[in-house]
């Protein structure tokens, strides 16, 4: 099974290499991302070792801008674990999504893919299956390894040329990471050329969001518009 799955590879050129080489488009934008996430950390307080542990282990720009803006706002460490972790339960359903790709592998090849998915990277994964049954390992591994190490370097260079970028927000650079996702959902649009249907889930994401913000907080409603828009795109999709 093993011998198939690397002919198989090599025939599409689902290489760790051509992983890597997949990445540059999601690594120009992390560098501006990670470099814009390390100057807000530093302007919230943190030392360059903090930054660094925080990419490293955290690895959720979302959740550091977040936990960056609680931290220089003197939240209580419990209040920021509960929020980053509402705020990134999202994995659990772009894992579900990604997971029948990856159905072949062992266990602890999906959970070193799992422990490396973004956003990003689930959304250069899911594009690039769209003519495929599965995805390669190795491919998945060059790609999530490319982003993460650009993640981790570029939020430290923030950190450290943040210390003379007092104020971000005067640049804009709190607004990177919404920017990127902006461009990588108009890039996925394109691809799929599937516009009545994005258009219905989008125009129901934003209504789903502005209703759920008057009874749950901002993050439980992002989780529950993304459940029901994705629940409306499937259903319009079987109909059709």
């Amino acid at each position: 099974m093993s011998t198939d799955l690397n002919k198989n590879a090599m025939q599409t050129g689902d290489s760790f290499w051509q992983g890597v080489k997949d990445c540059v488009p999601t690594l120009l934008g992390y560098l501006s991302i990670g470099f814009a996430a390390g100057v807000v950390e530093k302007t919230a307080g943190l030392s360059m070792i903090e930054i660094a542990l925080m990419s490293l282990l955290l690895y959720a720009g979302s959740g550091q801008f977040i936990a960056a803006g609680m931290i220089a706002a003197s939240h209580p460490v419990s209040a920021i674990i509960v929020t980053i972790f509402f705020i990134n339960s999202r994995h659990l359903l772009l894992s579900a999504a990604i997971a029948p790709y990856f159905r072949k592998n062992t266990t602890s090849k999906n959970l070193i893919t799992g422990a490396l998915l973004t956003d990003e990277t689930f959304g250069v994964a899911i594009t690039h299956a769209q003519s495929k049954k599965q995805l390669d390992y190795k491919w998945m591994l060059g790609l999530n390894i490319a982003a993460y190490l650009n993640w981790a370097l570029a939020t430290i260079a923030g950190g450290f040329f943040g210390q003379w970028i007092p104020d971000p927000e005067r640049f804009g650079l709190d607004f990177a990471l919404p920017a990127m996702f902006i461009g990588l959902l108009v890039l996925q649009i394109l691809s799929q050329k599937k516009y009545f249907i994005d258009i219905i889930v989008a125009v129901s994401s934003g209504i789903v969001v502005v209703v759920a913000s008057f009874f749950v907080s901002g993050s439980a409603g992002v989780i529950l518009a993304t459940v029901l828009s994705a629940t409306i795109g499937l259903v319009i999709t079987k109909w059709r």
